[in-house]
């Protein structure tokens, strides 16, 4: 699994990004609570996720409305099947609005750029 840590900050959110191949729900389950044994993650305000696998798409939330939905759709449009995307925000009191799509996006394309995936 690869980890990029504070890559955005915005009025006191701060997000990283990670993810890692995952063929099966439970390859992509795997890698969350792996990611999730580092406690700086495992008390992150949301792990959002997504993932094109053998069996259809999934994504997850994780209480971020429409997040995993927009990694599910950035994934398909960079075409990556059996690897997961983990967007993690830390909240930072403040309301972003729509800005945290923003960056959810932004934070999908740091991945798949500094991946080579993209």
């Amino acid at each position: 699994m690869q980890v990029f840590d504070k890559i955005i900050s915005d009025r006191g959110s701060r997000y990283a990004v990670a993810g890692g191949p995952a063929a099966t729900r439970a390859e992509a389950q795997a890698l969350l609570a792996e990611l999730k044994r580092n406690k700086r993650f495992a008390k992150a305000t949301h792990n959002s996720w997504a993932a094109i696998l053998a069996d259809g798409p999934v994504k997850d939330d994780d209480g971020e409305a429409g997040a995993g939905a927009l990694i599910l759709q950035m994934l398909e449009r960079a075409e990556l099947r059996d690897h997961v995307v983990i967007v993690t925000r830390w909240f930072g009191g403040k309301q972003l609005g729509g800005d945290r799509f923003r960056h959810v996006a932004d934070a999908v394309r740091h991945y798949l750029r500094e991946t080579g995936l993209g």
